[in-house]
């Protein structure tokens, strides 16, 4: 592995109708929801892994016994932990203090970005070798990555306390609040995620292209 002292961590739920992806289920049903949240984990998960560039942990929710995440962790060689927290801000923070203390960077992403790719994460850890932090914006003014160095750690309340998940000014307050905590950061591309459902337009496209 390229970036062994990193860990990437890829943030889930699990794929259960009617408790995911349930922005989507005004076009596709609970059930078409859920399966849509099962292949994108699945696709982020056969990606980040096969890119070979740091060990993969898999933050699970609400518990990491869902047999899809079992399965996952056995033929991809993950590791499983549960999120724990009131809210995403408390379960983003709790795991990054985690993975930074058994390594010196972390990336944090989810399963909504088809184009996160092993090239958009392996320019993400590049850039943790110059700066404390990367961020990766959504198109819909959020983030799809947010990366961060050890030295970062005494930001994390900051930057992870009292945000507004799911609006978009998720990404412009990151912004704000990484430069009050003095942290300076390497922006990537932004990149289109599937949240809503005019989101489905575009993914069902490049799949059909693929």
């Amino acid at each position: 592995m390229r970036f062994p002292n990193a860990r990437i961590l890829v943030f889930a739920k699990a794929p259960v109708p009617g408790q995911c992806k349930t922005r989507l289920i005004p076009a596709l049903g609970a059930e078409g929801a859920a399966r849509l949240a099962e292949t994108l984990l699945c696709q982020t998960l056969e990606r980040v892994t096969s890119a070979g560039l740091a060990p993969v942990e898999l933050c699970c929710a609400p518990e990491t016994t869902h047999p899809l995440f079992l399965r996952l962790s056995e033929r991809l060689q993950l590791r499983l932990q549960a999120q724990r927290g009131p809210d995403l801000g408390a379960r983003l923070q709790a795991a990054a203090e985690s993975a930074l203390g058994r390594a010196e960077q972390v990336l944090l992403i989810g399963t909504d970005c088809p184009d996160l790719d092993a090239g958009y994460l392996q320019q993400a850890l590049q850039a943790l070798t110059k700066q404390r932090a990367v961020l990766g914006p959504a198109e819909d003014g959020g983030y799809v990555l947010l990366g961060l160095r050890r030295e970062a750690l005494s930001a994390l309340p900051l930057l992870f306390t009292k945000m507004p998940w799911g609006s978009a000014q998720v990404a412009q307050i990151t912004r704000e609040r990484m430069r009050d905590a003095g942290l300076a950061w390497t922006e990537l591309a932004s990149l289109a995620d599937i949240d809503q459902p005019q989101d489905l337009v575009l993914f069902l496209r490049e799949a059909q292209v693929g």
